[in-house]
């Protein structure tokens, strides 16, 4: 008898391991990362030090050659200014240049400088990879990764914490490039430091990402980030420019520095997690944009703010710097208002079973809007909306309220 009942309980184990297989196969893809364990100072272990305090200079240099580092600790003070630094690597910690491939893997970097990079890959041709590492700059203009020129920038499980003002931890600037990274922590302090500030195609996987005072992520004109089974927590306090009355965790925008060039830019998000902690989710200003969300988890704690917001603010030409959205949410729950201005545009798709809870333009028609709901969607209205053009295959709940469509109220 406890022969057969140990077998049975071997059976139920080799059961329930199984289960526990597929689970870790086809179902953890889908959590975020934010019960993970990131690494920290103290889980590197250095074998050697570099230590650059010189103005302008690097402590680690790969100039056209293939060079790898493992285990050491990096410490860089001294500054620089300007164009140089923030374009062309000057000043940073470790610097690849030139075409050269340059590997880094459980190293420890502190930067404590005016326009210290700590990573900063520089041209086209040129790569670095990193890994298992931890980051720390203090000084303004002082990015976690930095990608300029056209340079390759590939990350794995890194933990990046800035405090300075203009640090974002994953960072990209003239000429931009490709940045992916793919788990870890990163996490920014200062004015005007998101986690991300794109005019690159970036990419962030399996990651936790954190913003105390800026935004979450910023494009800047035609440049992409897309974002996989992430958890983002944005808190947008503080304004880095007085060219916008709103806070917000996405912005997208074309500034006109010549940093970025014109287009339409993408921002894409897939699964994972948003919140929102200070006004708007999504801002869009002076560009042109696709926003695809598929099956993200997205909240705003800020009652008072909108989900999406296309308007004129402070850059471009008075008049024609509107937002341009064209949005597809695919199996979406969306909460919140959408305004949008009258020199801006949204071309709004609920595609699979999403939802949108809100309304458009509430106060009253104003810039071009279109609406295409698909079967299985549903528009759920929380005030009066007013659009141009409705296809609806779908569901629409007015919920007591009136949608216009081209000015005539709407029946059902």
């Amino acid at each position: 008898m406890k022969a057969i009942q140990a077998k049975k309980w071997f059976a139920f184990f080799v059961a329930i391991s199984a289960l526990a297989c597929l689970a870790v196969l086809f179902g953890c893809s889908q959590q975020t990362s934010s019960k993970a364990k990131h690494l920290s100072a103290d889980d590197i272990k250095a074998t050697q030090t570099y230590d650059s305090s010189s103005d302008g200079e690097h402590a680690i240099t790969a100039d056209g050659e293939k060079a790898s580092y493992e285990s050491i600790a990096i410490t860089k003070t001294g500054s620089s200014s300007g164009d140089e630094a923030d374009f062309y690597g000057e000043n940073a910690a470790i610097f690849a240049t030139n075409g050269a491939t340059l590997d880094l893997k459980n190293i420890l970097v502190n930067s404590d400088g005016t326009h210290a990079n700590a990573v900063f890959t520089y041209g086209k041709g040129t790569t670095v990879n990193i890994s298992d590492s931890v980051i720390e700059t203090v000084g303004n203009c002082s990015g976690g990764l930095m990608t300029t020129g056209g340079g390759v920038t590939n990350a794995t499980n890194l933990t990046i914490h800035t405090t300075g003002n203009s640090s974002a931890a994953i960072r990209s600037d003239r000429g931009g490039g490709t940045m992916t990274v793919d788990g870890g922590s990163y996490t920014t302090e200062g004015k005007g430091s998101p986690v991300v500030y794109s005019t690159a195609d970036i990419t962030v996987s399996n990651a936790d990402m954190t913003s105390t005072a800026s935004q979450g992520v910023v494009i800047e004109g035609k440049n992409s980030v897309t974002l996989n089974n992430v958890a983002l927590t944005a808190s947008n306090t503080q304004k880095n420019s007085n060219k916008s009355e709103w806070y917000q965790a996405i912005m997208i925008y074309q500034s006109m520095s010549g940093d970025a060039k014109e287009g339409t830019s993408a921002f894409a998000m897939n699964g994972g997690t948003l919140t929102n902690k200070n006004g708007d989710v999504f801002f869009v200003n002076n560009t042109s944009t696709t926003i695809d969300l598929n099956g993200a988890t997205i909240k705003n704690e800020d009652a008072n703010g909108v989900f999406l917001r296309a308007a004129a603010a402070g850059w471009g030409k008075s008049g024609k710097n509107g937002g341009r959205v064209t949005m597809t949410a695919t199996d979406q729950t969306i909460d919140g208002n959408m305004l949008v201005d009258d020199i801006s545009s949204l071309d709004l798709t609920l595609a699979g079973k999403s939802t949108f809870n809100g309304a458009i333009n509430p106060d009253g028609a104003s810039g071009a809007v279109s609406v295409k709901i698909a079967s299985g969607a549903t528009w759920k209205l929380s005030s009066d909306s007013y659009v141009d053009s409705l296809e609806n295959a779908g569901k629409i709940d007015l919920n007591g309220h009136a949608l216009y469509v081209n000015g005539v109220a709407y029946s059902g």
